[in-house]
Formats: structure tokens, sequence, C-alpha cells
């Protein structure tokens, strides 16, 4: 009772109204519900992030494979191969070669050096050329390099014989008329066998064939030249000069290449090392980082593309799913849940397609890689990083891909839903 005599009204509590959840279990075990609703459905629209993520991986653990087989290549051969180059003198470009007669052993008793030898094109006269027959006959007159070399050039080329073998320095010693010669080339003269003694002829000069190489490991060009003895090739033409400078080919011991090339002008010159120019290997790291950024942008664009069409296809599926379920969605809807709990299911359903397929992707992708290594017999490489973050890229993938399905999911309204 109030002052005046009323009856004071109780005061009115707002009632609590209890929110809808949705448990983290609920929301799991109904995505893996969904996706094992439609196995087969589920299976292909997972392929496209397999492919995208599998390949993502496979494209990493491959480029890291061959990158450390290029580098385990590159040191066997070309950092073993160091070329000095007759740079002469700027000011007197006509005083000849200035590689010394005794080039190949001043620069072979360096420690760490194989081989050595000394080598330029041959200038021949104009209408002079190889042929395969005596000056006159009908044959066909070739195009084709005259090199004339020492016996250490071929030694440091490394060649693969065919048949027959190279000249040494006795040949080189005694002026001998020999050729080696290139398989390809070989077989444009016609020369099949070495049982014969054939020759080729430079001009009207005539050169008992005495190998022919069918591979090399360093100076390829090689294959496609006429090898002499520099003393033949100085006798018939003359030395190296301006137009055809002398270079000096040199094989050395693995990781002794950067010294030789700073040690070779002073031991050809002590006087004039300015006269010659060492190249040394190109660095490997440098090497490795070129063709691996090469790599890289091209496949995993591909693995991009593979990673677009999976998400179209989640997307695909997952809109479909929703117009299917429409009665189900409108169920849920007047059962208490909201559009946001909607959302989540649907977003939890592609979720769980893409990490599923991300999942499948990133075995597949180190099997490849694994196999591809075990089938060429190199050392496997896989960065845990990529195999790690695979899963969570087709994760990603799915998420993204479910967001618009899952959003419409949401606006579906329970009484039309219910009527349909």
């Amino acid at each position: 009772m109030t002052s005046g005599g009323r009856r004071r009204r109780p005061r009115r509590t707002a009632s609590r109204v209890e929110l809808s959840r949705f448990a983290s279990r609920d929301l799991l075990s109904e995505a893996v519900a969904g996706v094992l609703q439609r196995p087969g459905r589920s299976a292909l629209t997972a392929l496209g992030t397999v492919l995208g993520v599998g390949t993502f991986v496979a494209i990493l653990g491959l480029t890291a494979t061959t990158s450390s087989q290029i580098d385990s290549r590159f040191n066997k051969l070309t950092a073993t191969e160091v070329t000095v180059e007759d740079v002469g003198d700027p000011e007197d470009p006509l005083t000849g070669t200035s590689f010394p007669d005794d080039a190949a052993s001043r620069i072979e008793a360096l420690n760490g050096v194989e081989h050595a030898g000394v080598y330029w094109p041959v200038a021949l006269a104009e209408g002079e050329g190889v042929r395969s027959a005596p000056v006159g006959a009908s044959v066909t007159e070739n195009e084709t390099q005259v090199v004339a070399a020492s016996s250490g050039v071929l030694r440091a080329a490394a060649p693969t014989l065919q048949q027959g073998r190279v000249f040494d320095s006795y040949h080189e010693r005694s002026a001998e008329p020999v050729a080696v010669i290139g398989s390809g080339m070989a077989a444009r003269l016609g020369i099949t066998t070495l049982s014969t003694q054939p020759a080729v002829f430079i001009g009207d000069r005539p050169f008992t064939v005495i190998g022919i190489v069918s591979d090399v490991q360093r100076k390829p060009d090689l294959l496609l030249s006429v090898v002499i003895p520099s003393t033949v090739a100085a006798d018939g033409w003359g030395g190296p000069g301006a137009e055809a400078p002398a270079k000096m080919l040199i094989s050395t011991a693995l990781g002794a290449a950067p010294q030789i090339a700073d040690e070779a002008p002073l031991a050809l010159d002590p006087a004039r090392p300015g006269h010659f120019k060492a190249v040394p290997p190109p660095d490997p790291k440098a090497l490795r980082s070129t063709i691996g950024d090469d790599l890289n942008q091209l496949f995993l664009l591909l693995a991009a593309i593979c990673l677009v069409i999976g998400a179209v296809g989640i997307a695909n599926t997952t809109l479909v799913a929703v117009l299917e379920r429409t009665g189900e969605i409108g169920l849920r809807r007047a059962l208490g849940a909201r559009g946001r709990h909607i959302t989540t299911q649907f977003l939890a359903e592609s979720g769980a397609l893409g990490a599923l397929g991300g999942l499948v992707g990133t075995s597949l992708g180190v099997i490849t890689v694994v196999s591809v290594a075990a089938a060429r017999e190199w050392t496997p490489v896989v960065h845990p990083v990529a195999v790690l973050t695979a899963p969570a890229i087709g994760l990603a993938t799915g998420l993204l891909a479910g967001l618009y399905p899952s959003w419409r999911a949401s606006l579906i309204e329970p009484a039309e839903a219910l009527r349909r």
C-alpha cells in the first residue's frame, strides 16, 4: 500500500530468452554427415582441390629436388672448367698469340689442374672446306669449323669415343695429319667405320680420321668440328691471330676452379698477366636460384589454376546442396536456428571438403616427389613448410568457395522453405 491508499503494482521483470547455440562438436558432426551423405559427389567435388594442392606440393618438391641435382652436376662438370682467353696487347693487336709454346705444361704444373690445352679456329682460305673425298670428286662441301687443338684440349673435354682414339702429344710433336670428328659429322661425311682408315680433306690436304667422338663433357661445339693437331694447323694455315684468337681449356679438380682462374694468367706470363683473361665458372647459387624461380613461376601458375577449378567445383556443389536442402534449412530455422547458424553449417561442409582434398593432395604430392626421385636415383627434397601449409590451403579454398552458397542459405525464410 502507498501513502495514498493505492496498491503498488508489482514490477514486471523481463524474461531472459536463452540464445540458441551451435556447439563446435555438433557443427563438426553435421559437416561430416553432409559430406558423407553423398560420397560420390563429395569425392568428385574435392578432386579439383586434390589436384591443385597435390600439384602445389609436387612442384615445390620437384623444384627443390632438381635444383639440388643441378648443383651436384654443376659441381662435377662446369665447376671444374676454366677458360683462358688471349686478349693480347690492346696497343699492338698484331703481336700474335700471347700463349707461350709450353703453355699447357705451365698450367698443368699448378696444383688442382688435371688437363690443359690451347685451341683456336683455323682460318681457311676462300673456297676451302671439309670433304670426304679428294678435290674434284663429286661430293658435297660442308661448312664445318676446323679447330686446331693441342692434345690437352681433348683430354680436358673428356670425350666419349664411339670408335678409335684421340691424338696425343706424339701426333702433335710429329705434326701427323690426323683428325678427330664427332659422330654426327662422321654420318654426314659417310664415315661409318675406321677399319678402312678413312680420311677427310681440308682443302686439298688429307687427314686420316683416327677417332669418332659420340659425346663430350666440356666444350660441346667440338662435336660439330674437325679437330686437328695444332702443329699441323700452324704449318698449313698459320697460328692464331687477331681474327682467330687462341683460348685455353683447363679441367680442374672439384673446388679448384676459382683458384686456378686467379693463378693461370701469372703462370702463363708473369711479366704480362694482363694479356690473359681467365673465365671462372659461374656461381652455382645464382644458377640454382634462376632455374628454381623459372620453374616455380611456371608450375605454381598451373597449381593456382587447379585450385581455382577446385574452388569453383566446391562452390557449385555447395550451392546445389543449398537448393536441394531448402526444406531442411526451413525446418532448422523454424526450430530456432538463426541465419548465422545456417551460414556456419554450410561453411563447415565446404571447408571439410577443401581440407579433405588438401590432405589427399598433400599425400599424393609427396608420393609423386619420392617416386620421381627414386626412378631417377635422386635424393628427394620436400620442404616441411610446404607439407604443413598445403592442407591449410585446401581448407582456405573450401571456405572461400562456400561463402556465397552459405550466405544464400542464410537468407532462406522458414515459412517459404516449409511451403516448398
